[in-house]
């Protein structure tokens, strides 16, 4: 049996509020209509919110060896608060930088 002290990483890198959704979600039993008729809002809505919560936790999945910049700028984009096109420049200059830095080091 797995460890259960051991967190995933992608837990560290959800808001409180995401916390908060996943826990309604569980206790709804895994059912958006529920969910939605708790928070008042409509079930595309909802349906929204958890896709952009898988989202958040591919792209932190995707990169596991990823620092902690790096971590939070994929968590910021899944929360849709980068556009793509800035999501992947600032990732990219990120990469570079640390590109930099290595073969500085190297030498």
């Amino acid at each position: 049996m797995k460890d259960m002290q051991e967190t995933p990483p992608w837990i560290g890198h959800l808001s409180e509020e995401d916390l908060v959704f996943l826990k309604r979600f569980l206790l709804a039993g895994g059912t958006l209509k529920d969910l939605a008729a708790q928070y008042g809002i409509s079930y595309p809505t909802v349906r929204l919110r958890l896709d952009r919560l898988i989202e958040k936790v591919k792209l932190i999945d995707a990169a596991p060896d990823a620092g902690p910049f790096e971590q939070r700028l994929r968590a910021a984009y899944a929360d849709g608060r980068l556009d793509p096109e800035t999501f992947r420049s600032l990732l990219e200059a990120h990469r570079r930088e640390q590109e930099d830095r290595h073969e500085t080091s190297s030498r």
